[in-house]
């Protein structure tokens, strides 16, 4: 159940927002263009490389992976980037008993494919800075001769072993909102896994994209990078608080995402990267479990969801059963992002990605048109969103925001209910 109540109720929605997820959201903008100053400062654009190099590597966790999912899909195949996860965890013992145990992501460990050498650019992004595992992978790197960047926070243990490496440092933003120290939903549970600030993507994203446009591994538009910050800010105004659920796409979305397990699927990389980041920020911030494919691969996959337990006809021999005790049952909802920089689809009054209606006959590909045609087969709610922006970086900040807010929405208000 949603309590859609608080969604027109901006001063419940600020109650209820106890680490002002909504108030990082509508920062983006700001932290982007400070790190693009910040990386031009630390030396990025005075970089004269000889040439691409033959694969990024990208290491870290959380928003800084999905990062490197962005990276490969902006880069497309002009350039191997590869994202390293952690592969094992560490017990990392607390020194001070009066402070909250360390983070389960300090004990994290990473290892450096065995191709990797001179040739390649390791990039490793941290929020925290304090991951052992990051600053043995730096070593591991050094060793071999790979180029490296760091992006961490000033003064952490990772960026001053940046230093020892000759790594570029490029420092990482953090929020500016001040931590009171209120402890957030579960934290007395799991103290060492706290939620992620859900605006660290773009603190993440930021620098690797403006060092990554020098060097040639993505053909973005110059001033591609300043202007995500402007739809960032125009995004966290199309969905702020204030802003009335009919007016608000995030809380639109938001509603229609309540009491439904969500199909994301995405027509491009581009919109494949924006769908694999809300089925993170569905999990992390309103605790729903969401499954995200690329058309046309999703709908062979998820077709079995359609006549199982969770389909709109699962239960035609039962029609008369008394359901008034029962809660509301779970049933499928598909998300459909898409970017067609080659469609113009109308555009919304104030800007964003368009929602395209269900009955719109216009253009769509085949994958798109055989997606709705099995969800209307089966009785399940497709809901479209559509960016026509010809720069991708722009058509994915568009669909980022959007889906962002929405997560953040369907929390607050499924755990009011």
């Amino acid at each position: 159940m949603l309590d859609d109540t608080l969604l027109d109720d901006p001063a419940a929605l600020q109650r209820a927002d106890h680490d002002r997820a909504l108030l990082a959201l509508a920062g983006s903008g700001a932290r982007v263009r400070t790190a693009l100053r910040l990386a031009d400062a630390a030396g990025v654009d005075r970089l004269r490389p000889d040439g691409r190099p033959r694969s990024v590597l990208v290491a870290g966790h959380g928003s800084a992976l999905t990062a490197a999912g962005i990276l490969a899909a902006l880069a497309g195949t002009a350039s191997l980037v590869t994202a390293l996860a952690p592969t094992d965890a560490a017990f990392v013992p607390r020194t001070d008993r009066s402070v909250a145990p360390p983070a389960f992501t300090a004990g994290f460990a990473w290892q450096l494919p065995g191709w990797a050498g001179p040739l390649d650019l390791l990039v490793i992004s941290s929020a925290e800075g304090g991951e052992r595992g990051l600053i043995a992978l730096a070593e591991q790197a050094y060793a071999r001769g790979c180029a490296i960047v760091v992006t961490a926070p000033a003064g952490s243990p990772l960026a001053e072993a940046a230093l020892q490496v000759r790594a570029l440092p490029l420092p990482y933003v953090p929020s500016a909102l001040p931590d009171d120290g209120t402890p957030q939903p579960g934290s007395a549970a799991e103290p060492d896994l706290p939620a992620e600030d859900p605006a660290a993507l773009w603190a993440h994203l930021a620098p690797l994209l403006a060092l990554t446009q020098k060097i040639g591994v993505t053909q973005l538009a110059y001033d591609s990078l300043p202007a995500t910050a402007d739809l960032l800010d125009a995004a966290a105004v199309r969905c702020r608080p204030d802003a009335a659920a009919y007016r608000n796409p995030a809380k639109s979305l938001a509603a229609r995402l309540a009491g439904t397990v969500p199909l994301l699927w995405a027509e491009g990389p581009v919109a494949g990267a924006a769908a694999d980041r809300f089925a993170a920020q569905l999990a992390d911030r309103a605790g729903r479990p969401a499954l995200a494919g690329l058309l046309p691969q999703a709908l062979t996959e998820h077709r079995g969801m359609f006549t199982g337990q969770l389909g709109a006809g699962a239960d035609p021999d039962d029609f008369f059963r008394d359901r008034v005790d029962e809660p509301d049952p779970l049933h499928l909802q598909v998300l459909l992002l898409r970017h067609v920089p080659g469609e113009t689809p109308a555009e919304e009054e104030d800007g964003g990605p368009t929602e395209v209606p269900a009955d719109d006959e216009g253009p769509r590909s085949f994958g798109a048109a055989r997606a709705h045609r099995l969800a209307a087969a089966h009785e399940v709610r497709l809901t479209e969103y559509a960016s026509a922006r010809p720069d991708p970086l722009h058509a994915l900040a568009e669909l980022v925001a959007l889906t962002d807010f929405a997560a953040v929405y369907l929390g607050l208000a499924a755990a009011r209910s």
